[in-house]
C-alpha cells in the first residue's frame, strides 16, 4: 500500500493535488493533514475514499501520529510560518525518524537564488537529513489574487505591494496540482530533481491589472508602494508579522532579479499547455467585479 500525506490539504494547492491524485489512481491510500478533521470532511465530501488525520505544523506533538505508516509527503509551508527552524526542523525531523524518504516539497521559482526566503531553507532542511526529494518551484500563483490579495481589490479597488515594474511567471494552482499528484504518484522518475513549474506569461502586477480591466466593469489600479509603507499599512490591517515578510520578500526582491524563465515542464508532464492569464481572469471575474464591505468578507 502506498500512503500518502497532503499536508496543507484544505488550502488550495493541497485540494488541487487530493483532487488530482484521485483521479490517477484511487487505490492509493491519500490522507489528509488537516488541524480541523470534520471542517476537513465538509469542504472533501465528494472524496468518500480520503483519509484524514490531525495535523498542526505549529504543534509538533501532532507530527509521529500524522506520519505514522506513511510513505511519501507532499509537503508545503503555510503562508504565515517564515521562522524554519522553529516549525520545519522538528517536523522534518520527524519525518526521518519515522523513516520516510519521499518528499515532493512545493518550494517557489528561483529558491535556488534567494538564502532569504523560507523555501530556501526548507529545500535545505530535506537534504540535510539526506531524503529523497522532488522540489518543485512554480511562478506565482495567480490565484493570489483572488485570495491574498483580493481584500484590497475589493474594498479599496487596488492591488498594493512593493514589487514596482518587476514582472513574476503566472501559473494557474490547478496546474501546480496536477502536476503535484503526477510527480508524487511517478517519484521514481523525477527522484533528488529541482523542477520549475510555470506559466506561459512573464507579466508585472500593472500589467496584469490592465488585463483585469478589461474584463471588469469596475476598474483597479495597482500601487506601488516602498515595502516601509507596505508594512505599516499591513500591520495597521492586522496581518500577522510573518506574513508580512514573507509577502515583502517575495514581491520586493524580484525588483532586482532577472526577469523568470518560463518552462515547459508542465506541458511536457501532462500533454497540455498551462493556463493564460486571460483565461483564469475570465473564469475568475465575478471576484473581481463585486464589492463588498468589511463585514461581508
Amino acid at each position: 500500500m502506498n500512503n500518502i500525506l497532503i499536508t496543507g490539504a484544505t488550502g488550495n494547492v493541497g485540494f488541487e493535488v487530493i483532487r488530482f491524485l484521485d483521479k490517477i489512481d484511487t487505490s492509493k491510500r491519500i490522507v489528509a493533514g488537516v488541524r480541523n478533521i470534520n471542517q476537513a470532511k465538509s469542504k472533501f465530501a465528494g472524496y468518500p475514499k480520503l483519509n484524514y488525520v490531525h495535523f498542526d505544523f505549529e504543534n509538533s506533538e501532532t507530527f509521529d501520529n500524522a506520519l505514522s505508516g506513511i510513505d511519501k509527503v507532499f509537503l508545503l509551508r503555510p503562508p504565515h510560518i517564515s521562522d524554519i527552524d522553529k516549525y520545519f526542523k522538528p517536523l522534518i525531523s520527524t519525518i526521518k525518524k519515522n523513516n520516510i524518504k519521499k518528499i515532493v516539497f512545493l518550494s517557489v521559482q528561483g529558491a535556488e537564488k534567494s538564502k532569504i526566503i523560507p523555501h530556501n531553507k526548507i529545500e535545505n532542511l530535506v537534504r540535510e537529513y539526506g531524503l529523497d526529494y522532488i522540489f518543485l518551484r512554480p511562478g506565482y500563483f495567480m490565484q493570489n489574487l483572488t485570495t491574498t490579495l483580493i481584500s484590497d481589490i475589493r474594498l479599496k479597488r487596488e492591488i498594493i505591494l512593493p514589487s514596482g515594474q518587476a514582472k513574476f511567471n503566472w501559473i494557474d494552482i490547478e496546474n501546480i496540482g496536477e502536476a503535484g499528484a503526477i510527480l508524487l504518484n511517478k517519484f521514481e522518475d523525477y527522484k533528488n530533481q529541482a523542477i520549475e513549474i510555470t506559466g506561459l506569461e512573464n507579466e508585472s502586477f500593472g500589467q496584469v491589472t490592465s488585463l483585469i480591466n478589461k474584463q471588469i466593469e469596475n476598474p483597479i489600479r495597482f500601487r506601488n508602494v516602498n515595502p516601509f509603507k507596505f508594512y505599516r499599512i499591513k500591520k495597521r490591517e492586522g496581518m500577522e508579522k510573518g506574513m508580512i515578510i514573507v509577502m515583502i520578500l517575495l514581491h520586493f526582491l524580484p525588483r532586482f532579479q532577472k526577469e523568470p524563465v518560463i518552462s515547459d515542464f508542465y506541458e511536457k508532464l501532462t500533454g497540455k499547455k498551462p493556463t493564460d492569464l486571460k483565461t483564469f481572469i475570465n473564469r475568475e471575474k465575478k471576484l473581481f467585479e463585486t464589492f463588498h464591505s468589511p463585514d461581508q468578507i
